[in-house]
């Protein structure tokens, strides 16, 4: 059974069915936002390549004139829904940078910002980590964007400590390389929503080239204390 086979109740966000007197400004924004909804939603049970406008349409509860009359194609649809998760991501990230006091803070900011709002939205996780690597040129443009913004964005912070170390210029990208690497397998393998759990390691790893082990592991030694499952012993000998 395909998505669009699948008997769906109507959602919260969707139109009451027939005349409802609502702007049709706030019924074009309502159906636009189903669709891209709707990308993600089949995206995370097809993948991309399996994706038609028949399963988004179905699932989004609106007709094909309506998917047409607001999208190209089924990648132009996929695009806009990227595009749209990806500035969501990046300023919320900025916004929690631009409220930290220091590097290290930031760090630790962003990166549980970055965690929680991946693992808050398990399908656009597997839409925007996985099967970007399969939606085309554009796509891959748009993924490596929002990388280069995440790798500016921490390589401007490491630029503000005075008595910081510092590394290659490539560092920053390797970094935020590594750290997509490891966020694509746990998504791969289901584990979506158990990323959070991943902030001491990857923010440690993220500190380790511009302030040094010691520093690193006393910024970190906070989120590993009184978490679920902790063995004092383990604690005591990290690293």
């Amino acid at each position: 059974m395909s998505p669009a086979d699948k008997p769906r109740q109507r959602l919260a966000h969707q139109l009451p069915p027939g005349r409802h007197g609502l702007p049709r400004s706030f019924v074009e924004a309502n159906q636009r936002q189903r669709i891209l909804d709707a990308v993600a939603d089949v995206i995370s049970l097809t993948g991309y390549q399996a994706m038609s406008v028949e399963d988004v349409v179905g699932t989004a509860g609106v007709s094909r004139r309506t998917f047409y009359d607001t999208f190209k194609s089924k990648e132009d649809a996929f695009l806009t829904a990227y595009e749209e998760i990806g500035m969501r991501l990046v300023l919320a990230v900025k916004d929690v940078y631009d409220a930290s006091n220091s590097f290290p803070d930031g760090v630790v900011a962003c990166l549980r910002t970055f965690l929680e709002f991946v693992a808050s939205l398990p399908h656009y996780a597997d839409m925007c980590i996985v099967e970007v690597l399969a939606a085309g040129p554009a796509a891959l443009a748009r993924r490596n964007a929002v990388m280069k913004a995440m790798a500016d964005l921490l390589e401007k912070g490491a630029a503000t400590m005075q008595d910081g170390i510092t590394p290659p210029k490539l560092t920053a990208e390797t970094i935020v390389g590594g750290i997509y690497e490891v966020v694509y397998a746990r998504v791969l393998q289901g584990k979506t929503r158990e990323l959070p759990s991943l902030l001491p390691d990857l923010a440690y790893s993220m500190m380790l080239p511009y302030v040094g082990h010691a520093k690193a592991k006393e910024m970190v030694a906070p989120l590993r204390i009184g978490g679920p499952g902790d063995d004092p012993v383990a604690l005591a000998t990290d690293f």
